[in-house]
Parts: C-alpha cells; structure tokens; sequence
C-alpha cells in the first residue's frame, strides 16, 4: 500500500524498489512568502483527497545550479518540503534518519540525486530529507524597526517544523517518533550542531550525525552589516519593510553581487577567501548560544554525536573556483592575518608538510579552520558536557586519469547514502566506483545503520584519554596511520569563528 496518512492530508508514493517506497514532496509548512515572508514557518494547510507525492518539491530560492539538481525561479513557492523513503509501508517501528543538506547556508537541497535515501531504507531506516530556507530568506537578518520584529536563523526555524512534522507523522510511514536521528553535512551538519543547544529543538531527536561541520556563526552586529551591503546592492532600506519590497531573487541578485566585490577585493578581509554571507546568527533567542559554548555546558548531553570529517577538506573549494587562490608567501602570510591566527601556526604546518607548495598549506590551514579543528572541538565540547560522542575521519583516496583523487569535502557522503554509483558524484569520487569504494559505501550505511537504531557504529566512543576514532579507507587502514594535523598550532584559536 503506498497511500499514507499524516496530520494534513492523505499521500500517494511510489514503489522505488521492490523493498522501498519512496514519497516525495510532503509539505510540512506553509510557503515562506507574502505574509509569511521572513516569519517562523506557519502550519501547511490541510487537503482533501490523495496527494500525489512522486516527485521532489521546488527548492528554496537561491542561484545557484547544481549538477543533476533542479534550479529555483520566480514563482516557486512550496519549497518546505519533506521526502521519506520507507522499507516499512505497511507499519513497524523502524529507527528514523532526517538529513539537512549542505550548501553554505546558501544552496543546495534535498532533490540531490547523491542525497536518495533508497540505500539507507534498505539498511532498515525511515529516511527523512527536507528543504529549508538559505540565503537572506532564512539567514539574513532582518532589524527590528517600528516595533516589527522578525525572527533570526528562520532556516534553522524551517528544520525544527520539519523535526516536528516528524515527530507527528512518522510512524504512519513505519517509523518510530522515538527514535530520530538528525544528520547532516556542512552547512546541515553545522545546523545539527545548533539544533543540539537550541530549546525548540528540545527533544524532536534522540541522536544526531555531523559531517564536516563548518564552524562559523556570526553575532547580531556582522549579521546587521551583511544586511546593510546587500540592501544598499538591492537598492532598498535596510528596514522590515524595504526587504519585503524586494523580490527574493533580487536579494539573490544584490547578495551575488556583494559576493563578487568580495572575491575581487583582496584587501577586503577574511571573507575574501571564501565569500559566504550567511550563517547561524548568536541572536539570543532561536540559538541562545553557540554550540561549542552550548554543548560544553551539557545542552545536548541527552543526544549521542557521530562527528565525521575528511582529511583535505579545503582541497574541494580550490578544486571548483570558490575560493581565493593563495600561491606566495606574501599572501600566506596576509591571509593567516586577516584570520587573526595564532603566531608560529603557519610554521608547524610547514614543518608538517616540508615538501608542500605555499598553496597546500594555505588549503591544509583553511580545511582545518572551517571544518576539521571544529569537528574536533564539537567532540571534545561535548564529550566535556557529558554527552556520548564518536568520532571519525574519512581518509579515502584512489589515482585517477588526472592524479590523486583526495578525500575532500563532499566526498564522503555518496558512501554513507550508499550512493557511489550515482553519475552525479562521479567528480567527486574521481571516476567510477571500484569494488572496494562499494565495500567501504556498505561499511559506511552499516555503521550510520547501526547507529541510527541503537547509537552503535561499530566502534567505541571518544574519550579524552584515549582519542580514538575510525577511519575510514577503502582498506580498513589502522587510525593511527593517518597523519596527525599539528592540533596543538590551535590551541590559542578562537572558535566559533567569527567573520569578517
């Protein structure tokens, strides 16, 4: 039967597999528009008859375009949406995984055909994929003027209405409310991590899974800057009412714009590396704190975490232009400054990389920056707070035509979707996949698998004294191979990351 019931309405699916059902394109809010334009989201309104959910929703407003994804224009609307893949359709009570996509808090969204969740369902999972706000509708900062007050962090408002639309519905899919898992990757990933000290969040997830977590969140006065350049890019007020004038794609266009000044401006800071306007904002409310802050203190002590992240991280962002290129010294050493990190940092990586041209330690020391020295601290934060925690790294490499493929940012997610041999991914793994890249994508859906049901991936938790963690290699390499990033270079860095 591939006709469900949920809180608004009856909807029809479609038989993926012969074992799976996949149902695509729920509403789980109302669209983010008109009166409800940079609001917290408002109940989907309900519907008579079946819903035919068989293909994916509109994505959130946004430029850009992914391979094998579709793009947003004017006039798409109902972009809160969910997918859930099911190997259950006719009841049980199976262990839920909900994933929030990466993308900069700027892009990207569940249609991604490297994010289906068929795979996952057959390893004995509700798989649950949702869409949010990005850019300026769901992260940038709207000031209060004339008593009109409008919420911060709105996407990360959407993924608890999503969180609660699955609190409410899942078990009519065969999945059990009790037993919810929130993953995500990048930007997603950075979001659990919010989710986790957030106190609407409270309680809709029971485990959570953070892969290469990007560490920058932004307080109230960057955020209302951000706000000022693209309103005066916009050619509107910088008020409640001036960004409601403007069209979501001409916040789109005027973002873009301030994007590229940026990227031309090499004396325009720390943004000038990697331009992302948008991020979490510590507004005291919808995220009280930080989450290193926050989890340290014991805020999501109640939620087991599996940390994951890549060992050349950075290497992506070079690889696909959307990040400054960094080749002298000279600009080594103006780009360590514009970062304000700590003296003799740039010196250990060095001497960690003796043979490395200046661009490789530039990518070593950002990789580390962004994803890998916070992936480390959310760790130890939590670990600290009494929370249960694991910790991974995901090491895999292969030749290719073109040289070595690394294992950089993306890479590990077709592997833990089960998803290698997707035509989308092909860049990323570099080339087709190999009879050991579909044993370790197996390894891989097992322990998010087993995890997911009992907070088990297969290897012990991360303690203080020993450290340990698994890491994941086409062959099973011992952890202690992997070479060790100079950790200690960061013990005088401030984190979270705050920009510019």
């Amino acid at each position: 039967m591939d006709i469900f019931k949920t809180t608004n309405g009856a909807v029809r699916g479609f038989r993926a597999s012969d074992d799976i059902v996949a149902v695509l394109g729920i509403p789980y809010a109302a669209p983010p528009f008109g009166s409800h334009r940079f609001r917290e989201p408002a109940p989907a309104e309900a519907w008579t008859g079946v819903r035919d959910c068989t293909a994916f929703g509109p994505i959130a407003p946004q430029s850009a375009e992914l391979p094998g994804s579709p793009a947003w224009s004017p006039g798409d609307e109902d972009v809160l949406t969910v997918n859930v893949w099911t190997p259950s359709p006719d009841g049980g009570s199976l262990p839920v995984l909900v994933w929030i996509h990466g993308g900069a808090y700027a892009f990207g969204s569940s249609a991604q055909p490297d994010l289906d969740g068929e795979a996952l369902a057959r390893a004995g999972l509700v798989v649950v994929t949702l869409n949010y706000r990005v850019g300026f509708e769901g992260f940038g900062h709207v000031p209060p003027t004339g008593g009109v007050v409008l919420p911060d962090n709105r996407g990360l408002l959407d993924q608890v209405a999503a969180l609660r639309w699955v609190r409410e519905n899942i078990a009519a899919f065969g999945g059990d409310p009790d037993n919810v898992t929130a993953a995500g990757h990048s930007a997603g990933a950075a979001s659990i991590a919010c989710l986790m000290v957030m106190d609407r969040a409270r309680g809709l997830f029971h485990r959570a899974i953070a892969h290469s977590p990007a560490g920058i969140h932004y307080p109230l006065d960057v955020a209302a800057a951000t706000t000022r350049e693209v309103a005066a890019a916009a050619g509107c007020p910088a008020t409640p009412e001036g960004l409601a004038s403007a069209a979501p794609e001409v916040l789109l266009a005027a973002s873009d714009r301030v994007v590229e000044e940026y990227r031309r401006d090499p004396a325009s800071g720390s943004r000038h590396y990697d331009p992302s306007l948008y991020a979490p904002v510590l507004d005291g409310d919808v995220l009280p704190v930080d989450p290193l802050t926050g989890l340290a203190a014991g805020a999501g002590r109640d939620v087991d975490l599996l940390v994951c992240h890549t060992t050349e991280e950075y290497w992506l962002l070079d690889a696909v232009g959307s990040s400054a290129k960094v080749t002298t010294e000279e600009q080594l050493a103006r780009f360590a400054e514009d970062f304000g990190l700590p003296e003799g940092l740039l010196d250990g990586y060095r001497t960690a990389l003796p043979d490395a041209p200046v661009l490789d330690v530039y990518l070593a020391v950002f990789g580390d920056l962004l994803f890998g020295e916070y992936a480390h601290r959310l760790v130890e934060r939590h670990a600290r707070g009494g929370g249960r925690v694991f910790r991974s790294l995901f090491d895999r490499r292969r030749t290719g035509p073109h040289g070595t493929v690394r294992a950089w940012h993306c890479a590990d997610v077709p592997f833990a979707f089960g998803n290698v041999d997707k035509e989308c991914v092909t860049f990323l793994i570099g080339g087709a996949p190999t009879a050991a890249d579909h044993d370790l994508a197996r390894r891989m859906v097992a322990a998010w698998a087993g995890f997911a049901a009992g907070g088990d991936p297969g290897w012990p938790p991360y303690d203080a004294v020993r450290g340990q963690s698994k890491v994941w290699r086409t062959d099973e390499c011992d952890a202690h191979d992997v070479p060790a990033a100079p950790r200690e270079l960061w013990a005088r860095a401030e984190f979270p990351l705050l920009r510019p």
